[in-house]
């Protein structure tokens, strides 16, 4: 009986450091060959135009029992590609994200909102051009399982968010070229 009784004590113990080990936050590093933040806004009317960044770090905290996250993002403002290699240079200007200055944006969640097993939300600080304000991003597709050809865990999301341009010193030319500009970002991130 009393061995009976260690043998229980014994597996107990182990299924509970079992669960704490399942349990345990998993941090992710952003891939940024999969990583795409974009935006869009208004030019004058005419048409919605659509721009992205080509190089995005950092990393992604998630912990699926507790229901946890947590986001930090790096987004080289540099790397912008609107479609024209001289539009490029022209919106890395002074009036809109003055890159020699302000090389990068960041994203630091400070809340994920869980709705069931997934992130609905994130909210965070974003940081342009050395101006801070709250966001939210809404998540509307989120996955985390193993990577099916690199064998790790991964995962991978879809968010947006919406600005004004102004609100962070990027408003040459408001209201003719849209002063509200949607944020996209398409990240895909593995396990360190």
């Amino acid at each position: 009986m009393k061995t009976l009784k260690t043998l229980s004590a014994a597996i107990a113990l182990t299924a509970i450091g079992m669960g704490a080990a399942l349990a345990a936050p998993v941090t992710y590093t952003v891939d940024s060959s999969h990583t795409f933040p974009r935006f869009s806004y208004s030019h004058l009317g005419y048409s919605t135009q659509l721009s992205s960044f080509t190089n995005t770090s950092g990393t992604v905290v998630f912990d699926a029992a507790a229901k946890t996250g947590a986001v930090d993002i790096v987004i080289d403002m540099t790397t912008v590609n609107t479609g024209s290699t001289d539009f490029n240079s022209h919106i890395q200007g002074e009036g809109f994200l003055d890159t020699a200055k302000f090389p990068k944006a960041t994203f630091k969640s400070t809340k994920v909102v869980f709705d069931g097993d997934k992130p609905a939300s994130v909210e965070g600080q974003l940081t342009i051009k050395g101006v801070t304000k709250a966001v939210t991003l809404t998540v509307t597709s989120f996955q985390a399982v193993p990577h099916p050809m690199m064998k790790v865990p991964a995962l991978g999301a879809n968010a947006f968010t919406t600005i004004k341009r102004t609100e962070f010193g990027a408003g040459k030319y408001a209201p003719y070229v849209g002063d509200e500009v949607r944020i996209d970002i398409a990240i895909e991130a593995l396990a360190k």
